[in-house]
């Protein structure tokens, strides 16, 4: 017996992703939790483009998929370069602990 998932499903699935990635972003005071809810919130993108390219018979959703997994390297890449030199300097990566620093 197969079973298919709608589209409506997965692009709930997806905005459900998004919406928690975005939570984790305003919630988190950690960098490297906020850096993994971008993370979230890129797949979840990304997983709305492979449903609408599935949907619609199309590669094109793969395609923006891979794409998306390249800029989420160079996110993290250039990400962690940022917080290692942030945690060097400052021996912390609470964003309220860093705001009190500046000044």
């Amino acid at each position: 017996m197969k079973t298919e998932i709608s589209m409506e499903m997965i692009l709930l699935l997806a905005a459900l992703l998004f919406v928690m990635g975005i939570a984790g972003v305003i919630i988190r005071k950690n960098i490297i939790f906020m850096l993994l809810s971008i993370e979230v919130m890129l797949n979840a993108s990304g997983l709305a483009f492979v449903a609408a390219g599935s949907h619609w018979g199309q590669p094109d959703g793969q395609v923006m998929f891979v794409f998306i997994l390249a800029m989420a390297a160079a996110e993290v890449s250039v990400g962690l370069a940022l917080i290692l030199q942030i945690y060097h300097q400052h021996k912390s990566l609470d964003i309220d602990n860093l705001k009190e620093m500046k000044g």
